[in-house]
């Protein structure tokens, strides 16, 4: 799955909490979200140092007004970003509701490092190469040592 297609999916599965997504289409979203976040602080920076915005120590008005985008972007992909990590869950063959224990675990200091870490792992490792009760494997094929 390439990067655009990545992305559309993303965005036609808006509350898609029920099939599966594969790794690609996760990192390929993950790639997007850094890059929008990285020219939005490029943009505060750049802002910033031609009006000598922070040399007072108190941030302008137009500093604020620049959080509003970035607030909506974020805000409208908190759903769809839950619904992401719940179908690659899916396509691991786990319930979503794993993601659930992935964040409470996440509060406690030391093992939530270590859930961050088992969470990372669960979105880099392939799915379940057999069709599941979520769907068939969103890569297409069957890997027959599976059988």
């Amino acid at each position: 799955m390439g990067f655009t297609q990545a992305i559309k999916s993303f965005y036609n599965r808006y509350f898609d909490f029920s099939t599966r997504s594969s790794p690609s289409e996760y990192w390929w979203f993950f790639l997007f979200q850094m890059i929008v976040f990285i020219v939005f602080g490029v943009l505060v920076g750049i802002l910033g140092a031609v009006t000598g915005a922070f040399d007072s120590g108190e941030p302008p008005t137009w500093f604020y007004i620049l959080f509003v985008p970035i607030g909506i972007f974020v805000l409208a992909n908190i759903i769809p970003g839950l619904a992401l990590v719940v179908r690659r869950f899916h396509d691991r063959n786990m319930s979503g509701w794993w993601y659930l224990l992935f964040i409470v675990l996440s509060i406690i200091p030391l093992i939530g490092l270590l859930a961050s870490i088992a969470l990372i792992v669960m979105m880099i490792l392939p799915g379940y190469p057999q069709p599941n009760k979520w769907g068939p494997n969103p890569l297409g094929h069957i890997d027959e040592t599976f059988s």
